[in-house]
């Protein structure tokens, strides 16, 4: 005659707030973060409905006294003469920061992982970090003097290797400012971005290039074979989060390198054009509308390169 399995003893659940007071140290930690987003991401979304009224500054916190007026707002941005010109400059400098700016850290950190002697290493480390410090108003200001038409180093080198005859004005060309934002972007950001994928290197199993060197494999090939496929993981992190934000070409760097207005039909995309025309001209619903096109294009692209992420293990959700 078989046995019935023993019972397991009840052990009664412990109610939430007996485990918030037994977790008391996890969750000072976890809620001062959690209330700054609250208050500072959350509590002013509700700022968003302005995109479909006609808001006035005189109504004050007195935001449902605004008449709505539904898709108009957005109606005019779909119809204004610089739509097109705005999507295709912040596509195209999107673009060029995934595909130029995005893997460049990843190569610093492959190439700064193999290098084996220590200080050599720490100070190239050093000088690549340094610049993620700086303000993009120094940052500019030092772009500006490079290119100077008066004593730039730029100009003085070409003219010293006979490339050019006269100084060049770059910052006042169309045809250059592609070429020297996405350099100064790579410039400023390859050091610091390279922190995560050295770190995530360093966690590799050190047995796994010994074998490979025994099995004759070249450093090409343990960095193609070993170290990528290792780091992937983290690399696909970031340019799912890289993806998700395509419309965000960036603000400061093009503000302060495109001053001259000669540049604006290259230089102008979205958050420039809300901050020009939606905020300095105070359409503050304009504004509102297409920052919420925007946010919601960045929605539906993360949530597409998370699915896709997803079929190879690596996604945020």
């Amino acid at each position: 005659m078989a046995l019935a399995p023993a019972e397991k003893p009840y052990k009664p659940k412990k109610s939430l707030a007996l485990r918030f007071i037994k977790q008391w140290d996890i969750q000072l930690m976890v809620w001062p973060a959690i209330i700054l987003v609250f208050i500072f991401s959350y509590l002013p979304m509700y700022g968003v409905l302005t995109g479909f009224m006609d808001y006035s500054l005189f109504t004050g916190s007195r935001i449902w006294e605004n008449p709505w007026v539904g898709w108009k707002h957005f109606i005019a941005f779909f119809n204004a003469p610089e739509f097109w010109t705005v999507m295709r400059n912040t596509m195209v400098i999107s673009g060029l920061k995934l595909l130029i700016t995005f893997p460049a850290p990843i190569i610093l950190a492959l190439m700064l992982n193999e290098v084996r002697h220590m200080m050599f290493k720490r100070i190239v480390q050093t000088i690549t970090y340094l610049p993620h410090f700086l303000s993009w108003v120094i940052v500019a200001g030092f772009v500006m003097a490079l290119l100077s038409t008066e004593n730039g180093s730029v100009n003085l080198l070409l003219q010293k290797v006979g490339a050019i005859d006269e100084p060049i004005n770059f910052l006042s060309l169309p045809e250059y400012f592609w070429s020297i934002l996405i350099s100064a972007n790579v410039w400023k950001e390859i050091g610091f971005g390279s922190i995560v994928y050295l770190a995530a290197i360093a966690g590799v199993d050190p047995h796994m290039y010994e074998a490979a060197d025994i099995d004759g494999a070249s450093k090409f090939k343990q960095i193609y074979m070993i170290t990528l496929p290792a780091i992937m993981p983290v690399i696909s992190i970031f340019l799912i989060l890289q993806v998700g934000s395509l419309l965000s070409a960036g603000f400061e760097d093009i503000l302060l390198l495109a001053g001259n207005p000669v540049l604006r039909p290259v230089s102008d995309v979205i958050d420039t054009y809300v901050y020009r025309v939606g905020l300095a001209n105070h359409r503050y619903s304009y504004a509102a509308a297409v920052g919420l096109f925007k946010s919601v294009i960045g929605i539906v692209l993360l949530t597409i390169a998370n699915s896709i992420g997803r079929k190879w293990n690596n996604s945020l959700w």
